[in-house]
């Protein structure tokens, strides 16, 4: 048995946690505040919030764990459920997307952990505790993308690149729907949150009356399966997001990447990353003010295809294949 702890926050963890999920043989069983997808096979354990409440007091422990507020219901409650899970179902493995404190609990039981890590300065001391007990370091990024994770040895045999993933990873690219009259460019807004305001979209299609918008993401606008859009799109404009990337990669579309604050920096590195490497994309650190008709066309001149070696469509099965092996090591180990 595997346990796969997935965070609440955004839907990329679930997005990505799913995926992995799919291809796993052992039995796995999930473990988030959310509630279980339609689409997780197998057992799910829904856990109490630990992010409720007006005062949250220490919550990170001086400086040396990220989220473990004192006297907190919902976290005590949550983590005695782990603990009893483990103790009940004795995991061989228990995968991590993502949470320092999880992953030590897991491993103060005796459970080996692999954790998944996101771009960014990791050079806390949370983060460097984390990544010293784990015995994996699961990256979805491709090999030759470099520098997306600070404070780790990018040579160490323990970091596992296995490329990026999507839950739309395996579908044939869907045919543009006619011949429009514009051009079109779907804005991914994402569910994590994002500094591009209405009024910002609305200066940006006031300056690209030859194209033709499509806004996904926020409030009124959510589509759980935008993949039709995506492929149809001559312009993805997009937060730097592990897994609005990833989709934006399968549909193999030119992108304008505009990184949204994150904690440790995560979206800026990891636009940073697309900036130096050969992708298709055109990054700026904000959302411009103007200049969207130029910005647009030196998009749509960039290859998509290029997209190939972020992410071939095979990154759940080499991570699902990591996990696998790891949950057998364990187990030979212990004998």
């Amino acid at each position: 048995m595997i346990g796969y702890y997935v965070h609440h926050h955004g839907l990329g963890h679930l997005h990505r946690a799913t995926a992995i999920a799919a291809a796993l043989e052992t039995p796995v069983v999930g473990l988030s505040s959310l509630p279980r997808p339609p689409a997780w096979r197998g057992a799910w354990l829904e856990l109490p919030r630990d992010d409720d409440g007006d005062t949250m007091v220490d919550a990170q422990a001086h400086g040396q764990l990220h989220w473990v507020p004192e006297h907190h219901g919902g976290l005590r409650a949550r983590m005695a459920e782990v603990s009893a899970w483990i103790a009940n179902v004795e995991p061989q493995l228990m995968v991590v997307d993502v949470s320092v404190e999880v992953s030590l609990l897991a491993r103060l039981h005796g459970v080996p952990v692999v954790t998944v890590v996101l771009p960014g300065d990791r050079c806390d001391p949370a983060h460097q505790l984390v990544h010293s007990v784990a015995r994996r370091l699961l990256a979805v990024w491709p090999p030759e993308a470099r520098r997306l994770l600070r404070g780790v040895d990018e040579e160490s045999d323990r970091l596992v690149r296995v490329g990026g993933m999507s839950r739309f990873d395996g579908r044939p690219i869907a045919p543009a729907a006619g011949r429009p009259s514009r051009r079109r460019v779907v804005v991914l807004a994402g569910a994590g949150g994002t500094e591009v305001t209405a009024e910002h979209l609305d200066r940006a299609m006031e300056q690209t009356t030859s194209w033709e918008w499509t806004v996904l993401g926020g409030p009124g606008a959510w589509v759980d399966d935008p993949w039709d859009l995506l492929c149809g799109a001559d312009v993805v404009v997009s937060h730097a997001g592990q897994n609005a990337i990833a989709e934006i990669a399968a549909a193999r579309r030119p992108a304008v990447v505009i990184p949204q604050p994150r904690p440790f920096g995560e979206q800026d590195v990891m636009a940073a990353g697309l900036a130096e490497g050969r992708w298709p994309v055109v990054v700026r650190g904000g959302f411009p003010a103007t200049g969207w008709e130029e910005l647009l066309d030196s998009a749509a001149g960039l290859d998509g295809r290029q997209w190939q070696g972020w992410n071939d469509g095979g990154g759940a099965a080499r991570a699902a294949a990591l996990i696998e092996a790891e949950a057998r090591a364990t187990v030979s180990e212990s004998r």
